[in-house]
């Protein structure tokens, strides 16, 4: 870890990388913004994973005094993960032959076929408790009109992965067992909340004459005003949402997984370290003496002795991680591996023939409708998941590795 303070600084800047390695010039211009806010506590921090995003950059954790940003959260309110270790053999999956090819070729089959992807949802009203409690409690949802259709909207997205970066894989872990990961979010429900309270935000911000620039993309909202109130309700809901979502899509996989195991082996499923973690989200949390507004964007809570979850790209290694608590970085880590190439970019830099032949080296079953776009989301497309992890050592420590056997993709 290193610390920026100059004259593009009102607070320091830590980032957890080699002294000699700066990200890209258009991260570092969102981190000097950070930097600048009045209402910033301590310090900004980026994570070895850190890019840049809207506003702020992804992998970016800051903590606020009595305000939230809804762009320091972000569009996919609540992305996270969800994992579960199970005890089944990995290599059974491979062995076993079936009418639809190896086990785990029909398993992913399964997945991709009854998990609606990309842009797809159910094509009736699945049961959503989330949105059924949201309901229930209309009062506090209310005062914003516009964005009550997303409650029923929820009930056809529970369930469901979406597209970009989100997957669920089936993993190996070094021991040779086999794991469930999921990495999905609160599906349109985050972007229209985001978007919706970013542009109050903007408007409110201009009445005031604001110190924090337009152009910045940080328009903020104090905590205790009606529009701050009201996006940490929607933003809570987002929340629980994303939660609720990986939950059910956890279950669905692991109903599959029990069809084909029983199906095709004597094998009795049972399951352990279940995780399901947020990364993308603002919380109160108490730092150094003072109780202040933590905004994770792309990056995951890791207070002492929690699990968490920290994906690379597909066909690479992930890993489930115990925090350190470390209080410099807020107890945070970064959420992944970070993109070295923007989607548009893998597009030019890799082909669809290329990846394929990649993931087929590396005994890897792709389950996605359309390859055209897989670049998109290859393991080229990513830093090195090692090198992040090797950057962040006093912030996590691993506590199991797995590699890439199958996975489903928007």
């Amino acid at each position: 870890m290193y610390v920026i303070y100059n004259d593009k600084t009102r607070r320091p800047i830590k980032v957890w990388l080699e002294k000699d390695v700066l990200p890209e010039e258009t991260c570092m211009a969102q981190a000097y913004n950070l930097s600048q806010l009045p209402f910033l506590h301590k310090w900004a921090c980026l994570m070895p994973d850190t890019h840049t995003g809207k506003g702020m950059p992804i992998g970016g954790v800051i903590a606020t005094d009595g305000v939230v940003i809804p762009n320091a959260v972000g569009v996919d309110i609540g992305c996270g993960m969800a994992f579960t270790a199970t005890n089944l053999r990995a290599g059974l999956l491979r062995e076993i032959t079936t009418p639809n090819g190896t086990l785990l070729q029909g398993m992913i089959g399964d997945i991709l076929r009854n998990i609606p992807v990309g842009f797809a949802h159910h094509k009736q009203p699945r049961p959503c408790y989330t949105m059924d409690q949201a309901v229930y409690e209309i009062e506090k949802y209310e005062p914003d009109g516009e964005l009550l259709g997303l409650l029923d909207a929820g009930a056809f997205q529970v369930g469901t992965l979406g597209g970009g970066n989100h997957f669920i894989e089936l993993q190996e872990d070094d021991d040779g067992y086999l794991g469930i990961m999921i990495h999905s979010g609160s599906r349109n429900i985050g972007k229209t909340v985001c978007d919706y309270f970013h542009n109050k935000a903007r408007a409110l911000n201009q009445r005031w004459h604001s110190a924090v620039p337009d152009e910045a993309r940080l328009a903020f909202l104090p905590v205790e005003t009606p529009e701050g109130q009201q996006y940490i309700h929607w933003m809570e809901l987002a929340l629980a949402f994303a939660y609720e979502n990986r939950a059910k899509m956890m279950l669905e996989v692991r109903s599959i997984l029990e069809k084909w195991v029983g199906k095709y082996t004597q094998e009795q499923l049972s399951y352990s370290h279940e995780i399901n973690c947020h990364h993308n989200y603002a919380a109160p949390e108490t730092h150094y003496g003072k109780q202040v507004w933590v905004h994770r964007k792309g990056a995951t809570r890791a207070e002492n002795g929690e699990l968490a979850v920290i994906p690379g790209a597909m066909g690479s290694y992930s890993y489930v991680v115990i925090g350190l608590g470390n209080p410099e970085s807020f107890c945070s880590s970064s959420h992944g591996a970070g993109r070295r190439y923007s989607r548009t970019g893998a597009m030019a830099a890799f082909t669809c023939e290329q990846v394929m032949h990649d993931l087929h080296e590396r005994g890897v079953v792709l389950g996605k409708g359309r390859k055209a776009d897989v670049a998109e989301e290859c393991r080229f497309a990513y830093k090195d998941i090692d090198e992040v992890m090797a950057q962040q050592t006093e912030l996590v420590r691993p506590v199991k590795r797995l590699h890439t056997i199958g996975v489903v993709k928007g």
